[in-house]
């Protein structure tokens, strides 16, 4: 990839007035998580969707604990790639005003973003669906008051799961679910009206390693283009919108990599 079109991706993201970017499972393979869709991804050797579907969470939880141990609850042990920590910097700049993201993996908070919208939930907390609800959760979660307002913790959680037993609601005992949206839930209302507030104001978007075919999240870079952004695309895969993109990009690593380069 030539050096120029980084340079000039960069000129880009640091002229714009109100950057953001929209994240998908491809920005966190580099940190060794498997994505859903690609050719490696989850759906190959997995069934994700019963995995994640909420329906068959609350007749046998069980199911979902036992298979997302090794790839949720050990994220403690993943640490945040160079796309993760560039976002980051950019941010600490001035030059990225939000990350919103379709990610739980929880990799652009560690990777020093602070302004990240989790579109797709958050397994930063724990609630127990008999004595507490999402919604109330997904508010913990926004202001950062998990512990505070009586849910579970993903560290706690996740230190019950790794010892292949299931994490309960302390006060009834019931097993408790992560506040990620699950298949047959609506997304974080919160959440989701921020990143389309988000999305109205860029100037530019930058999509990242997500394949926009999940809706609603899939309509965001469409926002910003109706509102007379531009978006700029990385992704290995081919997306419905790279002939609207006004740069086209396919590897991650290696565009982040320049930007890292440009940024010191």
């Amino acid at each position: 990839m030539e050096q120029e079109a980084i340079d000039e991706l960069f000129s880009l993201i640091s002229g714009a007035k109100h950057c953001i970017t929209l994240t998908g499972a491809g920005v966190s393979t580099l940190s060794g998580i498997r994505d859903f869709r690609g050719k490696d991804g989850l759906y190959k050797d997995m069934d994700a969707e019963k995995i994640f579907d909420v329906d068959y969470f609350f007749r046998d939880p069980s199911f979902y604990y036992s298979h997302a141990k090794d790839f949720i609850y050990n994220l403690e042990e993943k640490t945040p790639s160079v796309v993760h920590t560039t976002l980051g910097k950019l941010e600490e700049r001035g030059y990225l005003k939000a990350v919103v993201t379709q990610n739980i993996d929880l990799l652009h908070t560690k990777g020093g973003s602070a302004r990240v919208i989790e579109i797709h939930g958050s397994p930063q907390a724990h609630y127990c669906p008999d004595c507490q609800s999402s919604a109330a959760a997904e508010e913990a979660v926004l202001a950062g008051k998990v512990k505070e307002r009586g849910f579970m913790e993903f560290a706690e959680a996740a230190a019950i799961v790794q010892k292949n037993e299931l994490p309960r609601c302390g006060k009834c005992g019931g097993v408790v679910k992560p506040a990620i949206t699950f298949f047959g839930e609506g997304l974080p209302v919160h959440a989701l009206a921020a990143a389309e507030k988000e999305a109205a104001a860029a100037d530019l978007m930058l999509v990242l390693g997500t394949s926009l075919t999940v809706f609603p999240a899939a309509g965001l870079p469409r926002i910003t283009q109706r509102n007379g952004g531009k978006i700029i695309i990385v992704n290995a895969m081919e997306t419905p919108m790279d002939a609207s993109a006004l740069l086209r990009f396919k590897d991650l690593g290696t565009v982040f990599e320049g930007l890292a380069f440009l940024l010191q």
